[in-house]
């Protein structure tokens, strides 16, 4: 996926176990779908705390933020609690959507490619971030994005 395209609709599990599908989360506002590789890591920790702590940067240009992983339900719900998480992350078990978004990985600990993709309310990609190494570049490039 890049940018310009009409992003994939998906319908996944957040922590609590209820079903959340793009379309029905792009009525309210774009969204800032960050993959990232694996729950309770050192990276996606500082990455998802960043996306944390500039709440109401991304309130203020009426984004929301959405997490993925293929890390479980359980998982996911361990990972929010600890560290205070006020956004939904999404359970993509089989790596269904992650494949789908192109950001998949075909083998290792590593499941899914750190990227992070900034969605219109028409569904139309306006940002993809990708960096493995700057945890805090998705956040503060998607805000830079929606501010454009």
């Amino acid at each position: 996926m890049n940018i310009g395209d009409l992003a994939p609709n998906f319908s996944l599990p957040d922590q609590n176990g209820h079903t959340r599908t793009l379309s029905e989360l792009l009525t309210a506002g774009p969204v800032v779908l960050f993959f990232y590789p694996a729950a309770m890591t050192a990276g996606c920790t500082k990455e998802s705390c960043h996306f944390r702590d500039l709440a109401g940067e991304f309130a203020a240009v009426g984004a929301q933020r959405i997490g993925i992983s293929m890390d479980t339900v359980e998982k996911q719900l361990a990972f929010g609690s600890q560290h205070s998480l006020d956004y939904p992350l999404l359970a993509d078990l089989g790596g269904v959507v992650a494949k789908t978004y192109g950001v998949k990985r075909p083998v290792g600990f590593l499941k899914v490619r750190r990227t992070t993709f900034v969605i219109g309310s028409d569904g139309i990609i306006r940002d993809k971030i990708s960096s493995e190494m700057d945890m805090n570049v998705h956040a503060d490039r998607a805000l830079a994005a929606l501010r454009a």
